[in-house]
């Protein structure tokens, strides 16, 4: 081998670039880890897990008669179950969104007003990955706060009531294990009805740099909607309200289970999610950032 060819520099073997992900998980975990590392979150939950324990207490030391008080409440003392679906009933209109506006009013709006998103948005992050990453923690919140009302309903059912056969709204008896099944699927379909408020949140939370403001407005227009799908005059506009479909829970729970409601009220979750999601990219995708 001569000098030349012992001294040539070895070509450069080409690398394959790394894959670019549509986001990022370490960006998810650190922002999964905000959202419920925040003490108001936090205290939010909490409030939500004590309502299935105070409706449990309250109908043990005193049975409701027939008919009184939400769906499902005259039913507690036959099956511990009913507990679950019982909060489930008495969170949705209010609390629910109200700790979704919590947690979606402060995703963008937080950063603002503490003056830590300039700093976010200096992470080589394209704005739209950024927003996306805000929105899944929105997302998992929705499902923790569901899943935190039937989990506490479950276990303190079945320390003060039966374990017995659950009757469905049909009149259908089905085992507890299957009626633990019909709960987990009520419990995802109203997280996904609040990650259309979430997403409503989102869009207001970029608007403003006061996240009070921001959920203040968002909880304000859940109700709004709520008030709206209960005048019957206005009848015509029920189906395109994103609260309207909230209750159609209950054909969940009938044998055989109706997919009519349940299917539109997914439909117009996923709606409201793809619009206001794409307005709130819309905003801050352009936003000036000054804080």
């Amino acid at each position: 081998m001569s000098v030349a060819e012992m001294t040539a520099p070895t070509p450069a073997i080409p690398t394959r670039a790394a894959p670019r992900r549509l986001v990022s998980t370490r960006l998810v975990r650190s922002e999964l880890g905000m959202v419920f590392q925040r003490r108001r979150n936090q205290a939010v939950l909490l409030v939500l897990a004590a309502v299935p324990v105070l409706i449990a207490v309250a109908v043990r030391l005193a049975t409701p008669s027939q008919g009184d008080g939400p769906p499902f409440l005259s039913d507690i003392t036959s099956s511990g179950i009913f507990v679950a679906l019982t909060a489930l009933t008495v969170v949705l209109p209010f609390f629910l969104p109200l700790a979704v506006a919590v947690a979606s009013g402060d995703a963008v709006a937080g950063e603002a007003s503490l003056g830590t998103l300039r700093y976010l948005l200096a992470v080589p992050v394209s704005r739209g990955r950024l927003l996306l990453v805000k929105y899944t923690g929105v997302v998992a919140y929705c499902l923790a706060a569901t899943l935190a009302v039937a989990l506490v309903g479950v276990l303190i059912g079945l320390a003060l009531f039966p374990v017995g056969q659950v009757t469905l709204l049909s009149g259908t008896q089905i085992s507890y294990g299957a009626g633990l099944g019909r709960l987990l699927l009520v419990a995802l379909y109203i997280a996904v009805a609040m990650a259309a408020v979430g997403a409503i949140g989102m869009f207001v939370s970029t608007l403003t740099e006061s996240p009070v403001a921001a959920m203040a407005t968002t909880a304000v227009l859940a109700i709004a909607s709520q008030v709206l799908d209960s005048v019957p005059q206005l009848h015509v506009i029920h189906p395109w309200l994103f609260s309207h479909y909230w209750t159609s829970y209950g054909d969940l729970l009938r044998s055989p289970i109706s997919t009519d409601q349940v299917l539109h009220g997914l439909l117009a979750a996923a709606g409201y999610v793809a619009v206001f999601g794409t307005l709130a990219w819309s905003r801050f995708s352009g936003k000036d950032v000054s804080s």
